[in-house]
């Protein structure tokens, strides 16, 4: 990190990089954030290759900042290039995402038609998959220029799969600083404060005063202690499970009404039931690990577990609404809202710069924070952030068999890098192929990694595309014919 300088009133003065400075949503999360910042100041240089939507952004930014209420200083700027974004970075954020109209349409709507559905799609399964493949490169990118440019800057990953994208960064930079913050393990903070105050009656328990054990891969994370104070609250899940209803307990259609991203915690409930041990992740994205509870006919099938699928005309619609929303606000008459977001971005760059310590939880390579997975994977655990870094806290092992469908996800996620460092279809198609939600016939399953690979070949950079497992969908065409 270079010299930091602090400013007539003693705000420490940095450089923030941003990396899909076009965010349509995260960005106005860390701008409302900033803004309410007062030890902290500086530049926000955003970058996307979207300049039009980074240089709204900006425009965003410098809007927020004339609030009375903005009480931090920051000055928003748009950069030409990536290099020139994280010139002398302090700090870098990451949150990109290419057009979900052309690739998350395919990634949701061509499994579906061989009966395989998934209710993200970002992180595992045939979604998750290939969001990875177009991620590789576009990560190994960044890595580079963060080498050249801001060698010791903090790295901050939002984007999705969060496992391959920062494990992406460490492979092509080993000695990068490169975290990745994800707000699921917040809702079973919750989860602890609402059954404290339900069955021990207390008063308005903040989710920070809860403080859990965190183990696992991001979106299949798992706690197996809990504590309010000096006071145990795990035990309080049993007194919780016993309350309920048995699962699963909707019919199809009862959720039509309910928002995309319902979650009545049922598949909460059942992991639990089944494994002893406590998932920290949204319903939503649980279920994708596991091949059982999207074993079903038709999409709508999946809201016996209490969720729904998020459809792609949703990804699609979102799309522009956000740019909406934004112009909306720019144009509009109403003053920008500020509020608590609950995001830690802030937090981490106070703690990193020895401000105040902050014990939380992140995605990291395993370091021995999880001594059952392999060294160097990234898994998400509890780390204690300060002026001399990150420490990985040791979380202990899953349970067995949990362990194994654990293993199974970090072994294809490895997988997934190596391939996209080697340009190596046929690699990754075995990744594929092996994933749990893909429950078809190798030659169904051979069939859709070739049609979402020749859908989305235009953000497939650096992969061999002319690789047999598409010369062999080639030839069993051929041969149909």
């Amino acid at each position: 990190m270079h010299q930091l300088r602090r400013d007539d009133q003693s705000s420490v003065q940095v450089k923030i990089g941003y990396v899909g400075g076009g965010s349509r949503s995260w960005a106005t999360t860390l701008m409302n954030d900033l803004a309410q910042t007062t030890d902290l100041a500086g530049e926000v240089a955003l970058y996307d290759v979207d300049r039009e939507s980074a240089r709204t952004n900006a425009e965003l930014g410098e809007w927020i900042q004339r609030h009375d209420e903005a009480v931090g200083d920051w000055k928003y700027t748009v950069a030409e290039t990536l290099s020139d974004a994280l010139a002398d970075a302090d700090f870098v954020i990451l949150s990109t995402q290419d057009p979900p109209g052309e690739t998350m349409v395919n990634d949701l709507e061509l499994p579906a038609e061989y009966g395989i559905y998934q209710t993200v799609g970002d992180t595992v399964g045939p979604g998750g998959t290939l969001r990875a493949m177009r991620s590789v490169p576009q990560y190994r990118e960044i890595a580079a220029a963060v080498r050249e440019q801001c060698p010791d800057a903090w790295v901050i990953n939002y984007t999705n799969p969060m496992t391959v994208c920062t494990r992406t960064l460490y492979e092509e930079y080993p000695d990068i600083n490169a975290v990745g913050l994800c707000h699921e393990v917040f809702k079973v903070q919750e989860l602890f404060a609402d059954l404290a105050e339900e069955y021990l009656d207390a008063d308005d328990v903040a989710r920070e005063e809860i403080s859990v054990n965190v183990k696992g891969i991001n979106h299949f994370t798992w706690v197996d202690d809990a504590h309010w104070g000096d006071r145990n609250v795990y035990d309080l899940v049993d007194r919780w499970v016993a309350d309920r209803e048995s699962v699963p307990r909707f019919d199809p259609g009862d959720l039509d009404d309910e928002s995309y991203f319902v979650n009545h915690r049922d598949v909460t409930q059942d992991l639990y039931e089944q494994f002893g041990i406590l998932p920290a992740a949204g319903d939503r994205h649980l279920v994708e690990f596991v091949p059982w509870y999207l074993d079903v006919e038709s999409g709508e099938e999946v809201q016996q577990w209490g969720i729904r699928q998020t459809p792609s005309e949703y990804r699609v619609d979102h799309w522009p609404e956000g740019e909406d929303e934004r112009r909306e606000l720019l144009e509009g008459d109403e003053p920008f809202e500020f509020t608590e977001s609950g995001e830690e971005a802030v937090d981490w760059m106070r703690a990193l710069l020895g401000m105040e310590p902050l014990k939380t939880h992140a995605n990291y390579p395993n370091r021995g924070q999880c001594p059952d997975l392999p060294d160097g994977a990234v898994v998400e655990t509890n780390v204690l952030v300060d002026g001399d870094g990150v420490t990985p806290l040791t979380a202990g092992e899953l349970p067995d068999q949990l362990h194994d469908i654990v293993l199974t996800h970090v072994k294809n996620q490895e997988t997934l890098v190596a391939a996209g460092f080697d340009g190596d279809l046929d690699r990754a198609y075995r990744a594929f192929l092996t994933d749990p939600l893909v429950d078809v016939g190798t030659e169904e399953a051979r069939e859709l990694f070739s049609r979402l690979v020749d859908a989305e070949r235009d953000y497939l950079d650096g992969w061999d595309l002319s690789s047999s497992v598409l010369d062999h969908e080639e030839s069993a065409i051929a041969a149909d014919d």
